[in-house]
């Protein structure tokens, strides 16, 4: 059988650890080579590299920090040179530093939309000129049901996240006539390192909130991922998914 994804080259953002590396996983199993980057991770993203190299594709495991305008495109440069070509790009790396906005600091404002939004758009548009010139890629930002709902404490992650939903509609617009499409995916509260970290009663508090009555699991976007990279959804570009149990129903 086939595979999805077979020869194809993909590029992620933050691929060590959580919905990163499983969106990794998902890629290697479909045939597609992939390289990713990570910044502190560096045992986990050697161990995820084999792991994937085990499962018959290339991968190619790179430190380089997001919001570093220039390494990330030279580290995208080099892939492509490396890997021959470059068809698909995730935008997956991003950080949280939740506090009410009266206490927030300049480095936390900075640190989350120099993160999230800005190596965002330094990965977009290191890929935009290959994916225009062929005429043919697809793009999956990975946001937040905080970027579409907005929650308490996460005004910086929020107004990350709303400004990567806007960045997916505006760009599809732009570029859908070369044959590109631009998707994102708004995930709920996902089992991670993130979630982990989060205080017990704030989890308690949101799983009340989620109709299918549990959290959930980094597989579960990665499987709306390869949807989005599937002859599925040919025909779909410029949408916010939600894969959130049902949190932002109303």
């Amino acid at each position: 059988m086939t595979k999805l994804l077979k020869d194809k080259v993909a590029i992620v953002t933050g691929g060590a650890r959580g919905i990163g590396r499983e969106i990794v996983l998902m890629l290697a199993c479909e045939g597609c080579d992939v390289a990713f980057n990570f910044q502190k991770s560096q045992d986990l993203a050697i161990a995820l590299e084999k792991e994937v190299q085990a499962l018959g594709v290339r991968c190619c495991a790179t430190c380089v920090d997001i919001k570093d305008s220039a390494a990330v495109k030279s580290w995208i440069a080099k892939t492509k040179e490396e890997f021959g070509r470059l068809d698909i790009l995730i935008n997956n790396a991003g950080v949280v530093r939740d506090k009410a906005l009266m206490m927030m600091s300049d480095e936390d404002w900075k640190d989350v939309t120099n993160t999230n939004l800005d190596g965002m758009f330094y990965a977009t548009r290191a890929c935009i000129v290959t994916f225009l010139k062929q005429r043919h890629g697809d793009i999956v930002n990975i946001s937040s049901v905080s970027g579409v709902t907005g929650l308490p404490r996460q005004v910086n992650y929020s107004a990350s996240k709303g400004a990567m939903n806007a960045f997916t509609k505006a760009l599809a617009k732009e570029v859908s006539p070369y044959g590109v499409r631009v998707n994102a995916i708004a995930p709920g509260l996902i089992r991670t390192d993130i979630t982990d970290g989060m205080e017990e009663k704030r989890k308690e508090e949101i799983l009340k909130s989620i109709p299918l009555g549990r959290i959930g699991e980094a597989e579960d976007v990665a499987n709306c991922v390869k949807f989005l990279l599937s002859p599925a959804a040919a025909y779909m570009t410029g949408q916010i998914i939600t894969v959130d149990g049902g949190l932002t129903m109303k």
